[in-house]
C-alpha cells in the first residue's frame, strides 16, 4: 500500500507542475493582445481612374494588403449597366473567402419586374464572423442622396469589435449633422470601436472636429494621407478612427488606380482587457 502511495505521489510531482504550466500558458495566450488590419476603401463601383470596370482588380488590392476587416463605400448591387448589374459585395466576399454584410442606402425597383432590386450603398468584408449588422439612415437636407451608417459587431478571436462604415454627404451642412449622429449612435454601445469611411471632408473642416475630439485618428501624424484623386492625390477625405484605448501600430495609404479613391489601412492592437472594461 505504501509503495502504491509513493508511486502516486511521484507521478503527481511530475504531472502537477506541467498542468500548472499549461494553465498559465493557456491564460497568457488568451490574454495576449490581438492584432488586426482594417481598411477603408471607396471602390467607385469598381471603376478605376483608367475608366475600366474591374472587380478582380479591387479584390487583388484587398488581398495583397492583408486587410482582415474592410469597410467599402460606393458598392453596387444589381444597380446598373455601369457595373454589369453585379452584386459586388457578394462577388468580392466569395472571391476573397470572407464574411460580408451589405447596406443599401439607395433602393430602387428593378428595370424588369421579377429581377433583383437595384441597390447602392456600403459593405463590410471580414475574415472574422459578423454576428450583427444594422444600417442607420443619416439625416439629409432637401433632395440630396441618402447616406447611412453601417454598424456591425465582429467576433475577433472571441472578442466583439464594434465596426462602423459610412459615406457622408457632399454638403458641409449635412455632414455636420451626420457626424454628430454617428457619434451618438456609436455611444449607445460599450466596447472598442472602429469608425471609418469616405467622409467627404478635409481634416480642418468644422464638421470633422467632433470626431477628432471623441476618437483617435489612425493617421494622426499623417495629415498628408491624401486619398483622392487616385492618380495624383491632393486631398484627405477618407479616415479610420478608433477608440482612444486602441493602439495604431502602422497606417498607410495604398497606391492603386483601381478606383478614384486610394484605400487606407491601419494595423491595430486590441487589448483583451479593453474589451472587458468596455472602453
Amino acid at each position: 500500500m505504501k509503495k502504491i502511495v509513493g508511486v502516486l505521489a511521484l507521478l503527481l510531482f511530475f504531472i502537477a507542475p506541467a498542468s500548472h504550466s499549461f494553465a498559465n500558458e493557456h491564460m497568457d495566450a488568451k490574454e495576449k493582445a490581438i492584432q488586426v488590419k482594417v481598411m477603408s476603401y471607396n471602390i467607385h463601383h469598381a471603376v478605376g481612374e483608367d475608366n475600366v470596370l474591374d472587380l478582380e482588380r479591387i479584390a487583388k488590392v484587398i488581398e495583397d494588403s492583408g486587410a482582415e476587416i474592410i469597410g467599402l463605400q460606393e458598392v453596387d448591387n444589381h444597380w446598373a449597366e455601369r457595373s454589369n448589374f453585379e452584386d459586388q459585395a457578394k462577388w468580392l466576399a466569395d472571391r476573397l473567402n470572407m464574411h460580408y454584410t451589405y447596406a443599401a442606402n439607395l433602393d430602387q425597383d428593378p428595370l424588369t419586374p421579377g429581377e433583383p432590386r437595384r441597390q447602392y450603398g456600403t459593405a463590410v468584408l471580414s475574415n472574422y464572423p459578423i454576428i450583427d449588422a444594422e444600417n442607420y439612415p443619416l439625416t439629409k437636407i432637401g433632395n440630396t442622396e441618402q447616406r447611412g451608417l453601417l454598424e456591425t459587431v465582429i467576433n475577433v478571436k472571441g472578442h466583439h469589435l464594434k465596426f462602423y462604415n459610412t459615406h457622408l454627404a457632399l454638403t458641409s451642412a449635412e455632414r455636420d449633422i451626420q457626424v454628430k449622429e454617428i457619434i451618438e449612435i456609436a455611444s449607445r454601445t460599450e466596447g472598442p470601436k472602429v469608425i471609418m469611411g469616405d467622409l467627404n471632408a478635409k481634416p480642418d473642416s468644422n464638421e470633422m472636429q467632433p470626431l477628432f475630439a471623441s476618437y483617435k485618428d489612425a493617421f494622426a501624424d499623417q495629415n498628408d494621407a491624401y486619398t483622392i484623386p487616385a492618380d495624383l492625390p491632393t486631398r484627405r477625405i477618407d479616415y479610420i478612427f478608433t477608440s482612444k484605448a486602441m493602439q495604431t501600430n502602422h497606417a498607410e495609404v495604398i497606391s492603386t488606380i483601381a478606383s478614384d479613391h486610394l484605400p487606407i489601412m491601419a494595423e491595430l492592437t486590441l487589448d483583451p482587457s479593453v474589451f472587458k472594461k468596455g472602453n
